[in-house]
């Protein structure tokens, strides 16, 4: 329990610092590495998957038994040096603190009147095109990645933490970076990230439907619309071609009382996403500013839900 808190305040006041050593990049190059190995010649569709199988076996395996490892050796040598090492595992996991900073510099940007910037600074935090988007596109591609993440990023680090501590957590991470990497559904990747794209489905399924207690009740404490966030999500939640990334971009939408969904490019093909919510006002570069508001209370609410089964159970 006292690692949780340690790493949970521990995100709140470093973040992500990119001179840090992060376990997350170290993972990014092992699936780099491994799928250059893996993919050095064409291949069939079998082959592909079977392929994209061994390459999330192989990282996600290596993240749980590596930090399982040290976390042993260390508790061997102190348990103070035990506590610090998953101290540290699960706070690398998290990422509170840079998701509302990533959106902070989107914010600043628009109320500069610099587009150009948010653009760039937009880009950084999803993967769709950006480099035409107007200020409306720019708030709703924030409010969505804001909103999507504060389960990627918050909820499910926190949900694995307390159900196996810092390896599970990593783990998690692992298969949540694979699907980043390699989990399109594009030519390069249809095939050889499709289990990779599974698994993120399957292992965020649970932590996006506790999002969908957390969004309205946080929602409810920053005085935004609560029972609107809770009846977005059941009306819209499931509309997402993602069965998980809908709820909380349906909760959110609901409890900022704007529209998300429509029309995205990625690498210049052009996707529709179902419209989440209903348009009670114009979006407005404040929107990100509530949005950030309200990932940071589910935070709180999803740490002191765990922190409350960890203590009954």
């Amino acid at each position: 329990m006292s690692e949780i808190i340690t790493a949970y305040f521990l995100d709140l006041i470093v973040g992500d610092p990119y001179w840090l050593p992060h376990p997350v990049r170290i993972i990014g190059k092992v699936i780099e590495y491994l799928a250059r190995v893996l993919r050095k010649n064409n291949q069939n569709q079998r082959a592909e998957k079977i392929k994209g199988i061994f390459l999330t076996v192989i990282t996600v395996g290596l993240s749980y038994y590596i930090i399982y490892f040290l976390i042993y050796i260390a508790g061997i040598i102190s348990p103070g040096i035990k506590f610090a090492f998953s101290s540290f595992f699960i706070f690398t996991a998290l990422s509170t603190k840079n998701l509302g900073e990533e959106a902070f510099s989107v914010y600043r940007a628009l109320k500069e009147n610099n587009l150009e910037l948010a653009r760039e600074r937009v880009s950084r935090i999803v993967g769709r095109d950006t480099r035409d988007l107007d200020e409306n596109g720019i708030v709703r591609a924030t409010v969505e990645t804001v909103a999507e993440n504060t389960v990627d990023g918050i909820i499910s680090p926190l949900f694995y933490a307390v159900l196996g501590g810092a390896p599970l957590a990593m783990a998690y991470k692992a298969v949540n970076t694979l699907d980043s990497m390699v989990g399109y559904k594009n030519e390069k990747y249809l095939y050889f990230g499709w289990f990779s794209a599974k698994l993120d489905d399957l292992a965020n399924y649970l932590p996006a439907r506790i999002s969908v207690l957390l969004i309205p009740v946080a929602s409810l404490m920053l005085r935004q619309r609560g029972l609107a966030a809770l009846r977005a999500i059941f009306r819209d939640g499931k509309k997402s071609p993602s069965p998980n990334a809908g709820i909380p971009e349906a909760g959110f939408a609901g409890a900022l009382g704007i529209q998300l969904g429509g029309v995205n490019f990625y690498q210049g093909v052009e996707e529709y996403r179902p419209v989440l919510g209903e348009k009670l006002k114009r979006k407005s570069s404040k929107d990100i500013l509530q949005a950030i508001r309200l990932s940071y209370t589910v935070s709180t609410l999803m740490l002191l839900s765990s922190l409350a089964i960890l203590y009954y159970w």
